[in-house]
């Protein structure tokens, strides 16, 4: 299950101990903050603030997410009962959260709309050595439904509404990590128990929204 693309370097190091502080506690999650080079996901103008803990801007109207929020959603994650070990991913944009996901999941499904941030992401998993990871150009809103029902499923977007067909993709005891809202958005943990799901509001957040289709 666990890939670690290199050693951890000391400015991976630093950002994980920032991260600590910041009150995130796994240490799996830790770990693979550290081992990931955050600098290889960035445009050429950007790189020298790869290890602060701020989203950045990564071209298409996209971001690479604050690491922080990164972390928290993967922790979220791993604290499931269920112990996932298949994780869909909602948004790949820079495939960060994707190359954090590969080195704590055993298989990694992740579907970006614009093909040309897909296609980028997945030469950078390939020049990591990250080989757990299957890649979809297409609609996040609709999944990947013929690869599931998922272990847990984590979204990098804010949705407007809570979407039904990434409930539907679920497996019973999995659990769904999902920013929802235009203005005002929140973080939510969505677990689902049979037919039921259980939601709790984890804390305010702000992502780009997350867009119906795919384009190239």
């Amino acid at each position: 299950m666990s890939q670690t693309p290199r050693a951890t370097t000391r400015k991976g190091d630093t950002l994980a101990q920032l991260l600590n502080r910041e009150g995130i506690n796994n240490p799996q999650v830790l770990h693979a903050i550290a081992a990931t080079p955050r600098e290889l996901f960035l445009p050429d103008a950007l790189k020298h603030q790869a290890y602060l803990n701020t989203a950045l801007p990564i071209g298409q109207g996209q971001t690479i997410s604050q690491p922080y929020i990164v972390a928290r959603m993967t922790e979220l994650l791993l604290d499931a009962p269920n112990r996932a070990q298949t994780v869909l991913e909602i948004g790949t944009g820079s495939g960060y959260q994707t190359a954090i996901l590969a080195q704590l999941f055993d298989k990694v499904f992740s579907v970006e709309r614009i093909k040309a941030l897909q296609y980028q992401a997945k030469r950078r998993m390939q020049s990591l050595d990250l080989h757990n990871i299957a890649m979809k150009h297409g609609d996040g809103w609709q999944g990947w439904a013929s690869k599931g029902p998922f272990d847990a499923i984590i979204v990098t977007a804010a949705a407007s509404h809570m979407p039904q067909m990434l409930l539907e993709q679920l497996n019973d005891g999995g659990r769904l990590i999902i920013p929802v809202g235009n203005a005002n958005q929140q973080l939510y943990a969505v677990t689902r128990k049979g037919n039921e799901f259980e939601q709790k509001t984890v804390e305010a957040v702000r992502f780009v929204p997350l867009v119906p289709g795919a384009i190239m």
